[in-house]
C-alpha cells in the first residue's frame, strides 16, 4: 500500500468496516459571529461540508438513524463514527455540547470525531470528552482545522488564529490521549510547496495521528470566489498538486493515517473544484504515479 489509508486503518483497528457519519449542527465560528472577526475564512460558504449531511434542524439521533439506515446496506458497515463536521463544534455552550455528544452515543457507534478550531479547544470540553471515553469506551478524535502553517497565509485567508494556537491545542489534547486529525489545504495560492512540506514535518514532530488534505475548491458567494473572478491569484495545475501531495506523503511518518487527499464540493455551488475533473480520477492518477515510481508514505521520513 502506497500510503496509510483511513479505511484500512479502521479495519485493522476494529476488525471490520467502520463508516464515518456526518452530523450537521446549527453552530458558527468566532470569526463569523464577530467575536474575533466576521465573514469567516475567505473560502467558507454556507454550503454543508458533507454530501451525506442532514438538515441541521434534525436531532443528532435522527441524523444518525437516517444515515445508518442508508449506509449500513450500501457500504456493508456495521460500526460507525459520529462525526460532528461543520464549523466549530466546541464553540457552542458547554451544556449544549454535552447534550449533543450524549445524543450521539447509540448502538454501533464506536467513536466520536469532533471538528473544531485550534483556538476553541477549552479544557472543560476536553475533560467532558475524557469522561465519555472512560465511561462508554468510545474513541475520541479531535479534527483540528489548520489549513496552512504559514502565518501570512493564515492572515490572508482570515483564519483568525496563528500556528502557535494550533500547537497549543495539540499539546493540550494530547494530555487527554485523544487522537488528532489535522486538516490542511494542499494548494493555497499564497503557500509554496515548501510550506506544505514543512507542514508534513510538523505533523511528524507533534506525533499527529491523522491528516486530512483538501485540494482547494472555490465556492460562489465567498470572498475567495470574488478574488477568483477578479483573477487576483493563480492556482497550481492538477499535476503540480499531485506532485506536491506525493512529496508530502513521502516526508510523512508512515504511521500517520491519511483520511483524505482531495476536496469535493457540489458542482452547482462551485466556481472551481479539482480542475474540472473528478476527484476519483485525480486520486487514481496520484496512486498510479506513486506505484510507477515505487514511492510510498514515509520513504523520505527522518525520525
Amino acid at each position: 500500500m502506497a500510503y496509510n489509508k483511513y479505511s484500512s486503518a479502521l479495519i485493522k483497528k476494529y476488525g471490520e468496516k467502520v463508516y464515518k457519519i456526518p452530523i450537521n449542527l446549527p453552530v458558527t465560528c468566532p470569526n463569523r459571529d464577530g467575536t474575533i472577526g466576521t465573514g469567516g475564512c475567505v473560502f467558507c460558504g454556507d454550503v454543508a461540508a458533507g454530501f451525506e449531511a442532514r438538515e441541521a434542524s434534525m436531532s443528532v439521533k435522527a441524523q444518525l438513524a437516517k444515515n445508518i439506515e442508508v449506509i449500513r446496506p450500501k457500504y456493508k458497515a456495521n460500526r460507525f463514527i459520529a462525526y460532528f463536521q461543520n464549523y466549530t463544534n466546541t464553540y457552542m455552550k458547554l451544556q449544549q455540547f454535552k447534550s449533543v455528544i450524549m445524543e450521539s452515543i447509540v448502538d454501533d457507534v464506536v467513536g466520536i470525531s469532533i471538528s473544531t478550531r485550534p483556538d476553541c479547544v477549552a479544557e472543560p470540553y476536553l475533560e467532558f470528552l475524557s469522561e465519555i471515553k472512560r465511561d462508554f469506551g468510545l474513541e475520541i478524535e479531535i479534527e483540528l482545522g489548520l489549513q496552512s502553517i504559514n502565518i501570512n497565509t493564515l492572515e490572508k485567508i482570515n483564519r483568525g488564529h496563528g500556528l502557535a494556537a494550533y500547537i497549543d491545542a495539540v499539546l493540550r489534547i494530547k494530555k487527554h490521549q485523544f487522537t488528532i486529525c489535522t486538516h490542511l489545504i494542499g494548494n493555497l495560492p499564497w503557500d509554496t510547496e515548501f510550506d506544505f512540506y514543512e507542514a508534513a514535518k510538523l505533523m511528524n514532530v507533534l506525533e499527529i495521528e491523522g491528516v486530512k488534505i483538501h485540494s482547494l475548491y472555490i465556492l460562489k458567494n465567498t470572498i475567495l470566489g470574488k478574488w477568483y473572478l477578479e483573477d487576483n491569484f493563480e492556482m497550481i495545475s492538477s499535476d503540480e498538486y499531485i506532485d506536491r501531495v506525493i512529496h508530502f506523503l513521502r516526508l510523512l511518518n508512515p504511521e500517520i493515517v491519511i483520511q483524505r487527499l482531495f476536496g469535493r464540493s457540489p458542482e452547482e455551488d462551485s466556481l472551481f473544484c479539482n480542475w474540472e475533473s473528478s476527484w476519483r480520477k485525480l486520486h487514481n492518477q496520484l496512486e498510479a504515479k506513486m506505484e510507477e515510481n515505487a514511492y510510498h508514505q514515509g520513504d523520505l521520513y527522518i525520525k
